[in-house]
């Protein structure tokens, strides 16, 4: 962080930054205690913003409306050489690699819907063939009854794991 700003000309005010970014003052100091923007002190210590913070706000926000973790986001902005806003090779780059984490999520997200579609089918979500909360019938290992009202957390008997 520097001390002074160059140039006010060359900043944005953090109420600058955020109504132009589209998101809250609130949300622009939370990105810049997660190490996702930086901000410049005046000498009356007020934030002052680099223009180049209005697209790493935007990375974030798209990075986060298709629900990428912050811990990704970070991770793709702390990457780039000298924490510079990231470039449209960059973005190329960052986003080719989300894009095969989101095709897992589709994916995996296809795959619930469909067990899950079963479940909603029989309206009960012990019985022995249910794949979503009770493969294998291992809740009917641990007794009769709604084992998991009995235990809202069952173990797997096999592997000890929360089922």
């Amino acid at each position: 962080m520097n001390e002074h700003v160059t140039s006010p000309k060359a900043s944005l005010t953090v109420g600058e930054l955020a109504r132009r970014a589209g998101v809250s003052v609130s949300a622009l100091h939370f990105f810049e205690r997660q190490g996702l923007i930086s901000s410049d002190r005046t000498s009356g210590n007020q934030r002052r913003y680099r223009r180049e913070m209005l697209r790493r706000v935007a990375f974030i926000r798209i990075a986060r409306s298709v629900g990428i973790p912050l811990k990704d986001v970070a991770e793709a902005l702390n990457s780039l050489p000298g924490g510079r806003t990231p470039t449209r090779d960059d973005w190329q780059h960052i986003s080719d690699r989300w894009r095969r984490l989101l095709d897992d999520r589709i994916r995996d997200l296809q795959q619930l819907r469909d067990d899950f579609t079963g479940c909603i089918g029989c309206g009960c979500l012990s019985i022995d063939r249910c794949t979503l909360f009770n493969p294998d019938d291992r809740l009917g290992r641990e007794g009769p009854g709604p084992r998991r009202l009995y235990n809202p957390e069952p173990t797997d008997q096999d592997t000890g794991r929360t089922i």
